[in-house]
C-alpha cells in the first residue's frame, strides 16, 4: 500500500483542518436499544481503502515512491488528485466525502451525532450509524436495507458483511427477545495477556474499605499498569459499566502505581474472571429514557474532589453512564451532588436532542426523569429563590439544571440511595448492591 509521509506536512499550507467525527459508542447502544424495541433489522457494511476515497481541496506533492521512479524523470514529482493514507486531512475528507454522497440521496443528518443519517417515508426508515470505515445499517424492512446497500456500492468499494455482528470488538447476539451486547472474547483476551485467566474470582471490583492514597515511594511496573488500565477502560465505556468506578479510580494513579494500586487492579481482574461472560441486554420494554444521578463527597484525606457519577436506561438496560472525578471545589455533599446533577443534565439534554431527531421515536418526548438521592438538591433546583451562599461555580451549575427543568428537558424525582443505579458509579460497594445495580442495568450472563 502507498502511503504519503504525512507528517512532513506543514499546517495552514498542505492542510488546514484534520478532524473527522466518530459516532459515540453511546449513540451505538441507543440505536440497538432502539432496534429491540421497534423490531428492526441490523445489518453492517465495511468500506474498502476508505480513506482513498476522499477528495482533496489543498494542492498537494508527493516524491515519487521508492522502486517506481520513473526513468529519465528522476527530479518529477506526483501531483496528488485524491486523499492517500498517511495524509493528516486523510480522514476529515473521507468523512466529508461519505456525508456530500449520502445527502444527495435524500438522508438527513442527525443534529446530535453527525455521524447518523437517516430516512423516512411511506411508512419504511433506514438509520445508518458510520464508525470511520463501519457502518451499522438499522432499517423496517430488508428490501429497504437492500436499497441502501446497493446505493452505497455503487457510491464505494463495499464489503457486505450481512446481519450485523461484531462491531468495535462488540458482539451482537440477537434473539427473540431482544439484543444483547457483550466483551467475553475481549475479556478473556485480556486476562489472557497479562496472566490472570487462571486466577480465583473476586466478589466485587472495588474494595468498600480500601483507601488509596498517592504513592510517594518508588513506583511499581508503571507500563504494565497503564496497559492494564487502557484494556479495562475500552471495556468499561463499552459493555462493562459494572467496573466503570474502579477503573475511573485507579487510572488516577497511572504515573507512579504501589503495591495498594496493584492489588485494587488485580481485583479488577480477578472480578473479571467471575463475571466473564456478562453482557447488556436491550429488551426494548419500557422504551423511556431514565437517568439516576448521584456524588460522593470526599470521601479520603488526600482527595479535594468529589467522584460524579450518572446512568440512563432505555429499552430495559443502559445506554449511557459515566464515572469521574469533579472538576470543580464543593464544600457540601448538597453542592457535590448538584454539580453531578448537572453534568448528567447535560447528557440527558443531548440524549434527549438525539432521539428528537430520529423518525421513529414516537413524538412529543416526555421530559426525562432523573432520580436523585439528595432532597436538598431537589428542593433548592424546585425553589425559585436565589439566596445561596455559594460559589459562582455551583449557582452557575444550579440555574444549569433549573433552566432544563424549567423547560420540560428533565423532572426530578427524589430516590433512596438503595434503589440508584448511579450509586456503583461514586463509591465501592458489596456484592449485593453491586449485583442488584447490575441486574437493574440489564447486565446478565450470557
Amino acid at each position: 500500500r502507498l502511503v504519503a509521509k504525512g507528517y512532513t506536512q506543514k499546517e495552514g499550507e498542505d492542510f488546514f483542518d484534520t478532524y473527522s467525527p466518530v459516532a459515540r459508542l453511546t449513540t451505538i447502544r441507543v440505536l440497538l436499544s432502539l432496534a429491540a424495541s421497534h423490531g428492526l433489522l441490523v445489518h453492517q457494511m465495511d468500506v474498502k481503502t476508505t480513506f482513498l476515497n476522499g477528495e482533496l481541496e489543498e494542492e498537494i506533492y508527493m516524491t515519487q515512491p521508492d522502486g517506481f521512479v520513473v526513468k529519465g524523470q528522476e527530479d518529477k514529482v506526483c501531483k496528488l488528485q485524491k486523499s492517500l493514507y498517511g495524509l493528516k486531512q486523510a480522514p476529515k475528507q473521507w468523512h466529508e466525502k461519505f456525508d456530500q454522497t449520502l445527502i444527495s440521496a435524500g438522508f438527513s443528518v442527525n443534529e446530535a451525532d453527525r455521524c447518523v443519517y437517516y430516512r423516512h417515508g411511506g411508512g419504511q426508515g433506514v438509520i445508518l450509524c458510520l464508525y470511520v470505515d463501519d457502518i451499522l445499517i438499522f432499517g423496517t424492512s430488508l428490501d429497504v436495507i437492500n436499497d441502501v446497500k446497493t446505493f452505497l456500492c455503487q457510491s464505494f468499494d463495499m464489503k457486505d458483511l450481512g446481519e450485523a455482528d461484531v462491531i468495535l470488538n462488540i458482539k451482537l447476539i440477537k434473539g427473540e427477545n431482544g439484543i444483547t451486547l457483550t466483551q467475553s472474547h475481549y475479556v478473556e483476551k485480556v486476562l489472557s495477556r497479562f496472566g490472570f485467566k487462571d486466577s480465583k474470582p473476586a466478589p466485587t471490583p472495588y474494595d468498600p474499605s480500601l483507601i488509596l492514597r498517592k504513592n510517594k515511594r518508588i513506583g511499581r511496573d508503571q507500563l504494565r499498569y497503564s496497559q492494564i488500565i487502557g484494556s479495562l477502560m475500552y471495556l468499561a465505556s463499552a459493555t462493562r459499566p459494572d467496573i466503570s468506578f474502579a477503573v475511573s479510580k485507579l487510572s488516577r494513579f497511572t504515573s507512579n502505581p504501589g503495591n495498594d494500586h496493584w492489588r485494587a487492579l488485580e481485583r479488577v481482574m480477578h472480578y473479571l474472571v467471575g463475571t466473564m461472560d456478562y453482557g447488556i441486554h436491550y429488551s426494548g420494554y419500557p422504551a423511556v429514557l431514565e437517568g439516576y444521578s448521584d456524588a460522593n463527597w470526599i470521601s479520603d484525606v488526600d482527595e479535594l474532589y468529589a467522584t460524579s457519577g450518572y446512568v440512563f436506561t432505555y429499552g430495559g438496560a443502559a445506554v449511557s453512564w459515566r464515572s469521574c472525578k469533579q472538576t470543580i471545589l464543593t464544600r457540601s455533599t448538597m453542592e457535590a451532588e448538584l454539580a453531578a446533577l448537572d453534568t448528567a443534565t447535560v447528557e440527558a439534554d443531548w440524549l434527549r436532542e438525539l432521539l428528537m431527531d430520529l423518525p421513529i421515536v414516537e413524538k412529543p418526548l416526555p421530559a426525562i426523569l432523573m432520580n436523585c438521592d439528595n432532597q436538598t438538591v431537589i428542593v433548592k433546583v424546585d425553589s425559585s429563590k436565589d439566596n445561596m451562599k455559594s460559589s459562582r461555580h455551583i449557582k452557575r451549575r444550579l440555574k444549569s439544571v433549573r433552566k432544563m427543568r424549567n423547560s420540560g428537558v428533565i423532572t426530578l424525582d427524589y430516590i433512596q440511595t438503595d434503589k440508584n443505579l448511579a450509586d456503583p458509579f461514586t463509591k465501592g460497594l458489596s456484592r449485593n448492591v453491586i449485583d442488584a445495580a447490575s441486574k437493574e442495568m440489564g447486565m446478565r450472563p450470557v
